[in-house]
């Protein structure tokens, strides 16, 4: 018997509801030990933390206005593609990971913390809390829609598909931010894709919600 046809066990609203909020705080964690070491990941957070180091002196605006409004327009590739209640978590996960990355920079203060420990510890809380929501139906939007339709569609590991594209990003970086912080952002990209690669193969997980 092949694994596709066993069971799906059905998951219930308060497990989805307990993941999502661990997921996206955990991700919003991750993105405080960024922003701390001032690194970069991919996808469109990657994107949000570079223009809020860009901007930061003149709009004020930090990584969760940036996160929230970059991902607006993947919106409708979500329905077209996933369905609303795939959607619909996700917008909620992404407005959560707003919140919390704004309100995690109140609660926590770090004195000092080394760029390869920022690096290793940012980009493993970032892939936890990302196969937590994967595993629970819901995504971080942009990038991670895409990774998870061809996934879906053709069996491409999303791990590997979310790799490349930030491959992408970080080199735009490198007009942007020194070497060797490129560098731990490579590193710390190398270690939440891994996660999710190694963690998120199709039809080892069957839990739906």
């Amino acid at each position: 018997m092949r694994v596709e046809d066993l069971p799906k066990d059905q998951h219930r609203p308060y497990e989805d509801v307990m993941a999502m909020l661990l997921g996206t705080f955990f991700v919003a964690l991750g993105v405080t030990f960024y922003t701390h070491a001032v690194l970069l990941t991919g996808s469109t957070a990657g994107l949000a933390l570079l223009l809020s180091y860009m901007t930061s002196n003149v709009t004020g605006w930090g990584f969760g206005v940036y996160f929230f409004a970059i991902n607006l327009p993947f919106y409708y590739l979500a329905v077209k593609r996933m369905g609303w209640s795939f959607t619909l978590r996700t917008f909620a996960a992404i407005g959560l990971v707003s919140l919390f990355s704004e309100l995690t920079q109140g609660w926590v203060q770090f004195a000092n913390v080394p760029s390869l420990y920022a690096a290793l510890m940012g980009g493993a809380l970032m892939g936890i809390g990302m196969l937590m929501l994967f595993r629970h139906r819901t995504s971080l939007g942009g990038i991670n829609i895409l990774a998870l339709y061809l996934q879906d569609k053709h069996g491409w590991r999303a791990g590997y598909v979310q790799l490349a594209i930030d491959g992408v990003i970080l080199l735009i970086a490198l007009t942007q931010l020194p070497l060797d912080r490129v560098g731990y952002s490579v590193l710390g990209a190398l270690t939440l894709n891994l996660i999710i690669a190694l963690n998120h193969k199709p039809g080892r997980y069957i839990g739906v919600s």
